[in-house]
């Protein structure tokens, strides 16, 4: 690997919005790739707002489309998105989730009356899902064989329930 390309040890993923945003629109792929659909996901944001990469990578496309800011930020065979982003950055920069890409335009139309963000991730020439890459984190609780119809159930405190 040359040393200018992102690593392709698996990336942590974050929210390019913080804390958590909304989703205003959901990921909806369209059933051709010539057809309308809708190739990523829109946040909730506030003018100005900062945006920051969701994984470590490298810059790929800081400018204009247009009329709006755009930046792209390759992760190895991933391609992520953002706009109506203000750059913060410049093409061949190194980034992490850490890393403030530029601030929110102050656009209406892509969302109709309201801000966002819209998110995209590509991985070649296919869009998937950006929602997909953040990790959830999810904890197992211990199965009790014998427990009321065999499901687990979810109690305060950390102790099992007393039938």
């Amino acid at each position: 690997m040359l040393a200018s390309e992102p690593s392709s040890a698996p990336a942590l993923w974050a929210w390019p919005i913080r804390p958590s945003p909304a989703v205003v629109r959901p990921f909806s792929p369209p059933a051709s790739p010539w057809v309308p659909g809708h190739r990523g996901v829109d946040l909730d944001a506030a003018p100005g707002q900062a945006v920051y990469a969701a994984a470590r990578g490298r810059v790929s496309f800081a400018g204009r489309i247009a009329g709006y800011g755009v930046v792209a930020i390759t992760h190895g065979a991933l391609r992520t998105t953002y706009l109506p982003v203000e750059p913060a950055v410049h093409v061949g920069q190194a980034v992490t989730s850490a890393t403030g890409i530029g601030t929110v335009q102050p656009f209406l139309g892509h969302c109709g009356h309201r801000h966002c963000l819209h998110w995209g991730v590509l991985r070649g020439t296919q869009y998937v899902d950006p929602l997909a890459l953040l990790s959830l984190r999810l904890r197992l609780l211990p199965f009790w064989p014998g427990s009321d119809d065999g499901l687990i159930s979810l109690w305060a405190g950390g102790r099992r329930p007393v039938a």
